[in-house]
């Protein structure tokens, strides 16, 4: 099995297509945790971002959230594939 990529916040948000707040905002409502530490910064598991953006465009959209969810499923196959 393939470690999962861990990365930045910054990324995190670009990927997901959010701005780094809304990252940081996820993690202090409790709909993100961070998978841990990269000096002072937090980092996190791709897979564990895009759920997180599919739960609030769920919560706001319906159809949107499971558009989110399949976009999600390519991006982390095709990481998974990239890797070492």
């Amino acid at each position: 099995m393939t470690a999962a990529a861990l990365v930045t916040g910054a990324l995190a948000a670009h990927e997901a297509g959010v701005t780094p707040a809304t990252i940081r905002k996820w993690v202090q409502l409790g709909h993100l945790s961070p998978a841990g530490r990269q000096g002072r910064a937090h980092v996190f598991r791709l897979e564990d971002v895009f759920a997180a953006a599919a739960g609030a465009l769920a919560v706001a959209g319906g159809a949107a959230g499971a558009l989110l969810d399949l976009t999600a499923a390519v991006r982390v196959i095709s990481i998974r594939r990239e890797g070492p």
